[in-house]
């Protein structure tokens, strides 16, 4: 998918936790940023194959590469949400910058892909890329990310609807200090998040709340049964994340959360996408200090699971 390169100038692997599951019966209430409203109208896509969406990836970093914006119009969802490093972008901001001219690609491929569906209309494909560019600024990009490409099913194809990458780090490595925010990128408003947002957020507090109380049960309650982080770590499924963020010996642990932003995705999929800063040290080492999240529920019965989560350091 498109290629945001300013979200991964910094390599450090995230390893604060984040769930989303609300109570039985509590379903996230829609919104106006519902990212399938108008598919009803249109033939429905076919169910996605792990080939095809590697095809539709790869159609997206040929654009980057070529810097032709036109296959990214198409392949992008209106309702496309990115991460820059000090603020949140929409569709046209990120074509910008994917085909900015001062980026010089090289070459890029892929391995270990993976597709996991959350529902029957929202697909995750996940993957190592290898990659050999010149950034704007003219330093070298990151050689390995650890990418995540979200697509969601609109009429009678499928779009991209967010894209979050982590360059591959040394998981011995400390986690690196928040990049200071550009003079081109525009604060959060001060305005006052929606119902969705806040039943989002609620639920958020909940699980970052069991992890700073290292409640290993709490932190496993909010998860649904196929449950996947991604981070510059790469893969973690639902035993290995409770065993990351549950066993570790942690002292001084606290969170705050800001600019929380609630979408629903599907009727059964919800998205919310927030900054997170941490403190306090686990096993000696100090936690990522601060943090964009896509944290994504999926309804398993009358619950709400986090089903799919990625952070990406500011």
């Amino acid at each position: 998918m498109n290629k945001m390169k300013y979200l991964v100038l910094t390599a450090a692997a995230a390893v604060v936790f984040t769930g989303c599951g609300a109570p039985a019966g509590n379903a996230p209430a829609a919104n106006a940023n519902a990212a399938n409203a108008n598919s009803a109208a249109k033939p429905a896509a076919a169910a996605p194959t792990k080939d095809a969406l590697v095809a539709l990836e790869k159609t997206g970093w040929d654009s980057w590469k070529s810097k032709d914006p036109k296959p990214l119009q198409d392949l992008m969802s209106d309702h496309y949400v990115g991460f820059g490093s000090s603020s949140r972008t929409d569709k046209a901001a990120s074509i910008k910058s994917v085909t900015d001219p001062k980026v010089v690609v090289r070459s890029y491929s892929f391995s270990d892909e993976q597709m996991t569906m959350l529902g029957n209309d929202v697909a995750v494909l996940t993957f190592k890329a290898a990659q050999d560019f010149t950034q704007a600024d003219g330093k070298p990009g990151p050689k390995e990310v650890w990418s995540s490409s979200v697509y969601v099913r609109e009429g009678d194809k499928w779009k991209n609807l967010m894209y979050v990458e982590n360059p591959v780090v040394d998981p011995k490595a400390p986690p690196a200090k928040p990049a200071a925010a550009k003079k081109d990128e525009a604060k959060p408003a001060d305005t006052k998040p929606d119902t969705l947002t806040e039943t989002l957020m609620a639920i958020e507090t909940k699980a970052w709340e069991a992890w700073k109380q290292r409640d290993k049960a709490g932190i496993e309650g909010v998860m649904a049964k196929d449950f996947m982080y991604v981070s510059g770590l790469g893969r973690m499924t639902k035993a290995d994340a409770t065993k990351e963020w549950g066993d570790k010996k942690c002292e001084g642990l606290d969170f705050k959360f800001t600019d929380p932003m609630g979408v629903s995705v599907t009727p059964d999929v919800s998205l919310v996408t927030y900054k997170a800063d941490a403190k306090g040290t686990c096993d000696g080492k100090p936690v990522a200090p601060g943090v964009w999240v896509a944290s994504f529920d999926l309804k398993e019965g009358d619950a709400w699971k986090n089903a799919f989560y990625t952070d990406v350091p500011r």
